[in-house]
């Protein structure tokens, strides 16, 4: 490699120009894609690219800007303000003139502020610059809602192990700006952890590849380079607490958490949720677990357990890693002190067994919606106790005759 390549960092190098090397994103920028289609026939509208890191969001502007016959404009908003947005759109302007479009990429774009923002809304509202900005942050919150009512937002999902497996493939194989003119050998499980330690995170996987390699090239004289598991974990720095996310460890994490919550346990509760959380868990996942467990193992014993599972989902969303570690250990807690009860989770079990039995039944006709005279004509709502009327202790059947006073609940 020349040294240009090792002052490059490898994600940056081995962008794809074209949809070819473009991985995951499949519902946004599939064939038939609206999105794909505005591309290739180059007739876009302004857009948010809202995802996780190392998702995609500027490698696809990146192919935007190959594609397109527009001038292409790439800024950060971290180290950008207003006088550069002045220049840019005096830019835009004369392009205009010559009727040529201007495309703006904003990455990070929820690092401008209110003022920042505005400033775009009147070029992107008459089509002077198309704008395209990325967040990792929601731009409900983050972009002001003017600019935001004339964006298209698309929503980027954390890449799967599929595809960082390709990307990491590519890297490797590429002659040009990837490894290629290096003998390396790395077995495709080693490949598949790394993919799966990124936490969907491409970024995070190529960074990691490339270090282990430097590191290799450095400590070794071998013209061969071989990447182990061990030089990939050390990579990561965080060996000790390596898990496979797809794998038993996984999955045998998660039920410990689950148990030592249903058992009451808050320290043992706290002690997995770090565990997956110091792995690297997408602390989302956590938080869809907790939301499950208030209603399966506390349920109305205590409703106000799902109020805070579902804050807790909000919030880490909100804010995301590190800081949503102290709200998650605060839902853990909670859920673990709570009095505990599964009479609805077994209840709806049994009424769902009673749908499996005897499949459609029909619904009473005295407790049907009789909006029309044939209906009523029919015996549609006919002999209906308005509850209120009966201060509500009228006694009337609800079920279908062959589940006539079934108890679900104790």
């Amino acid at each position: 490699m020349s040294d240009l390549h090792e002052k490059t960092p490898l994600a940056d190098r081995i962008r794809p120009k074209s949809f070819t090397g473009f991985f995951g994103q499949d519902k946004i920028i599939g064939k038939n894609s609206l999105l794909r289609r505005a591309i290739e026939s180059d007739k876009l509208p302004s857009m948010i690219f809202w995802g996780p890191p190392g998702s995609g969001k500027t490698t696809l502007a990146y192919i935007i800007a190959q594609q397109t016959k527009s001038e292409f404009i790439e800024i950060s908003a971290v180290n950008s303000g207003l006088k550069d947005l002045r220049e840019i759109i005096k830019q835009a302007n004369e392009n205009k003139q010559v009727a040529k479009s201007t495309i703006l990429f904003i990455d990070e774009i929820h690092r401008w502020n209110k003022k920042q923002q505005d400033s775009l809304l009147p070029e992107v509202e008459r089509g002077i610059i198309i704008l395209i900005g990325a967040t990792t942050e929601n731009p409900s919150f983050e972009v002001c809602s003017p600019l935001l009512s004339r964006c298209r937002v698309f929503v980027f999902e954390r890449l799967k192990q599929e595809h960082i497996v390709k990307i990491i493939k590519n890297a490797i194989k590429n002659k040009q700006t990837g490894f290629g003119k290096l003998k390396i050998k790395i077995a495709l499980k080693t490949i598949k952890i790394l993919a799966d330690m990124s936490n969907g995170d491409a970024r995070t996987s190529l960074n990691v590849l490339e270090y282990a390699i430097f590191s290799f090239k450095s400590s070794k004289s071998s013209r061969l380079i071989e990447i182990t598991l061990d030089l990939i974990k050390q990579a990561f720095q965080k060996t000790h607490l390596f898990y496979d996310k797809d794998g038993e460890e996984h999955y045998n994490i998660i039920s410990a958490l689950h148990k030592s919550m249903r058992g009451g346990d808050a320290n043992a509760s706290l002690y997995w949720l770090a565990r997956m959380l110091e792995a690297g868990e997408n602390p989302l996942y956590i938080a869809r677990r907790i939301v499950r467990f208030a209603s399966e193992d506390i349920g109305l014993r205590n409703s106000r357990a799902l109020e805070q599972a579902v804050a807790a989902y909000n919030a880490c969303h909100f804010i995301g890693l590190p800081e949503c570690n102290v709200i998650l250990a605060q839902a853990v807690v909670y859920m673990s002190k709570c009095s505990k009860s599964n009479d609805l989770y077994m209840a709806y079990r049994q009424a769902v067994e009673d749908v499996q039995k005897y499949g459609s039944l029909p619904v009473p006709l005295h407790i049907r919606n009789a909006p029309t005279k044939l209906m009523k004509k029919h015996g549609y709502g006919q002999g209906y106790k308005y509850s209120p009327d009966y201060d509500y202790k009228e006694e009337q059947e609800y079920l279908p005759k062959q589940l006539k006073s079934r108890k679900y609940l104790k």
